[in-house]
């Protein structure tokens, strides 16, 4: 990624070597493009959509400025370069160069990289806009310049270096200022294009647990695939510019970037033939035959560009390489990790065993725990019970994920179940945030979750006669919907949790002091003594405060476990753990109402 970017806003900048007057170049190329890719990494906080309506414009301007430029020069020097086209030329090119014309495939891959960044932007146009665009519009595009091209130097073969055989001395003179600013600015838009299929690819892998957390901003309410992820960006930014720099020239840049097209190309052309197998459902003669044709042309490619290898083509490959390592620690680390979540949950038949108190002392209060599981009881849970045997008379077992819509309504932000009879006092909720979702601090939520958790109480006391106990396998029938809580009055006449679930909280508006008050259920709410008993409780315990315990573990490979997996979990993947983000409903828990049980998970 970061040497397609240097490579296309370098090449455009390139151009000034025939714009100006001898050596003035060699001082300003090199200054230009750094500046131009700072400003471009600067601004992408503020999302695409702002100034999204310029990129179609500048690309449909660069596209027919290309087209009249290769016309005229195909017109005006060799009309019959069209010729060109059959694949009889090409057989005959590689028939009489042979050695050199095969390392010469390297070069000529670079007349369609950058063609291929269309595709990374799937995110924001469908994939039928993006195959007529690419037919109809850019396909011709390429072939009429590049034609012109050939056109101009077959009858131009004395340069004073071959540096300047490319795009720019085709062009003629008195046109060659405004084509030099058109072609920054497309490739500023081609660059953009592959910013944001960097930001789609790494938030894909971070949702599969293949990469580690980070920052994603979502930058357009409408468009979910416009996004933003700060620490990417920067790093982005520096590669880039390390690139630029460390190499100076288009030519190792254009390895660098050939390598890593082909190297693309070839493995899409592999995923390709099993897709037609086991999607599809296609006979395996036909992945087979799409394999061998497109697969032989793809390998020559490759090897031609891996010829370049120690003149630029090995930045991709180590980027490549320490990117995968990343990627697959995580992934291990995260899966070995989920797995000792789920084979040492706590099964309700031993919360049963414990009775109503737990076996512990209930002291008065509140205590939300955080879990990623939606069903079943964390093992954080057991181990803080077992070390300390004292805990809240009322328990909830929060859940906190986060859907691909912009906005969830409030009737469908919560569900709420119960863990266990209702003397137990334990419950589960599960509360859903939509990507453009402002979470509400921490005196708004608890009031809203207190409101939810109140109104499954009301609702299910009138049906339930009997103890009921959760299915550990099926949460999903467990939980239940609410639409809108009961409203809880505070003593001083202020209302309750139905606040506004986009409400966005000022930081320096909020009052450094917890405001104290006490909830009571209002005359009003329609229940029974036995329902108003457990609702009451729910408030005294909500009036005694609320504590937010989260679990901090940490990864150990068992004792005699390999070389290479001691130094995967207990180095590589601990180091990422303490370098990347946590949940973001982290960062709304109040530090003086936090208890954080830490474990260690021998995996």
């Amino acid at each position: 990624m970061c040497s397609a970017g240097s490579f296309a806003v370098f090449s455009a900048v390139s151009g000034l070597e025939l714009s100006m007057e001898k050596e003035q170049h060699k001082y300003i190329e090199l200054p230009v493009a750094c500046a131009i890719l700072v400003c471009l990494f600067a601004l992408q906080h503020y999302g695409t959509h702002k100034v999204g309506f310029l990129f179609a414009p500048i690309v449909c301007i660069w596209l027919l400025c290309i087209s009249a430029i290769g016309l005229y020069n195909i017109i005006h020097w060799d009309h019959h370069v069209y010729r060109a086209l059959s694949p009889y030329y090409m057989y005959q090119f590689l028939k009489k160069t042979q050695t050199g014309g095969w390392m010469s495939l390297g070069g000529i891959l670079l007349c369609v990289t950058g063609s291929e960044a269309m595709y990374a932007d799937l995110g924001h146009f469908s994939q039928l806009s993006i195959q007529i665009a690419f037919i109809s519009v850019v396909y011709p595009a390429l072939v009429l310049a590049y034609m012109g091209q050939a056109a101009f130097i077959s009858q131009h073969h004395n340069f004073e270096s071959s540096y300047h055989i490319g795009f720019y001395v085709s062009v003629p003179e008195s046109l060659r200022w405004p084509v030099l600013v058109i072609a920054i600015l497309a490739a500023v838009v081609g660059s953009q294009a592959i910013i944001t299929g960097t930001f789609s690819i790494i938030k894909q892998c971070s949702s599969l647990n293949c990469f580690p957390g980070v920052k994603i901003v979502h930058t357009s309410s409408t468009v979910h695939g416009q996004i933003y992820i700060p620490e990417i960006n920067w790093m982005l930014m520096v590669l880039c510019l390390a690139v630029t720099i460390g190499f100076r020239d288009t030519k190792h840049l254009a390895n660098a970037q050939g390598l890593a097209v082909i190297t693309v190309m070839l493995v899409t052309t592999c995923l390709m033939s099993l897709v037609i197998v086991l999607c599809w459902n296609k006979s395996i003669f036909l992945a087979i035959g799409f394999l061998l044709f497109f697969g032989t042309i793809e390998v020559l490619y490759f090897s031609a560009s891996l010829v370049k290898f120690h003149e630029g083509a090995w930045v991709p490959v180590t980027l490549s390489f320490i990117f995968m390592v990343v990627m697959c620690v995580w992934h291990y680390g995260t899966i070995k990790k989920y797995e000792f979540d789920v084979q040492n949950k706590v099964s309700v038949n031993w919360l049963l065993n414990l009775g109503p108190s737990l076996g512990i002392v209930r002291v008065r209060g509140i205590g939300l725990i955080h879990t990623e599981l939606m069903s079943g009881i964390p093992a954080i849970f057991s181990h803080f019970v077992t070390n300390l045997p004292a805990f809240h008379q009322v328990l909830v077992f929060l859940c906190v994920k986060s859907v691909p819509v912009p906005h969830v309504h409030p009737e469908e932000r919560f569900l709420v179940g119960r863990i266990g009879p209702k003397e137990y006092r334990l419950y589960r909720v599960i509360v859903r945030y939509g990507y453009r979702d402002v979470q509400k601090d921490d005196l708004e939520f608890e009031k809203e979750l207190v409101s939810n958790i109140a109104e499954f109480i009301r609702s299910t006391g009138e049906c339930e006669k009997n103890g009921f106990v959760e299915d550990t396998d099926k949460p999903s029938d467990k939980l239940s919907p609410i639409s809108t809580g009961i409203p809880l009055w505070e003593e001083d006449g202020d209302l309750n949790a139905s606040a506004s679930p986009h409400k966005e909280i000022d930081p320096q508006n909020i009052a450094p002091k917890r405001k104290k008050a006490r909830f009571v259920i209002p005359k009003s709410a329609q229940v029974d003594s036995e329902v108003r008993r457990e609702l009451q409780e729910l408030m005294d315990a909500r009036e005694a405060g609320m504590s937010f315990i989260l679990g901090h573990s940490y990864m150990k490979a068992k004792s005699g476990s390999s070389f290479i997996k001691r130094i995967v979990v207990n180095f590589f993947y601990e180091f990422l753990r303490k370098n990347s983000r946590g949940p973001s409903y982290a960062a709304n828990i109040p530090h003086a109402s936090t208890l954080e049980v830490g474990m260690v998970y021998q995996v």
